[in-house]
């Protein structure tokens, strides 16, 4: 059946949004300087801010190439939503639900100013959808399960 097939698949992009959004994050900490992001991290008041910076670069990268090949996603979930956990609890919600916040449009572009707690809810709602509903197929964790005879 048509809607059946159609629900098996429906988690690779749910999965490929997710694991490719962690890793540019991550790889974007790395290219702008870490120590710009151990800065942010001591600003919000995080103890061990240079330890739980390069933890949290880590986790991206690694989660999110983890996430795009579907391996180990209801562990990896886990790290991955402290993370967002944190980014919401210490920088969004003060800026309330909405994330883009269109201010102004100059000659320069778009203005826009703090993100709200949108964009980490829906990647923890993702996170959520991929651990009760599997990585799809064309995953390492499927491949493993099938493997195994799991399924």
């Amino acid at each position: 059946m048509l809607a059946d097939t159609m629900r098996r698949w429906s988690p690779i992009p749910i999965r490929m949004i997710v694991g490719y959004g962690f890793f540019a994050h991550g790889l974007a900490k790395i290219e702008k300087g870490p120590e710009h992001f151990i800065s942010i991290v001591q600003a919000i008041g995080l103890p061990f801010p240079a330890l739980m910076a390069w933890l949290t670069i880590l986790l991206e990268v690694v989660c999110g190439l983890l996430m795009v090949a579907g391996a180990l996603v209801p562990l990896i979930a886990i790290p991955m939503l402290i993370v967002l956990s944190v980014a919401l609890f210490t920088v969004h919600i003060q800026f309330g639900f909405t994330s883009i916040k269109l201010m102004a449009v100059t000659a320069a572009g778009p203005q826009f100013g703090p993100p709200g707690m949108e964009t980490d809810l829906l990647y923890m709602a993702c996170l959520m959808t991929l651990v009760l509903a599997g990585p799809g197929p064309w995953s390492v964790d499927d491949w493993l399960c099938k493997k195994l005879r799991l399924r």
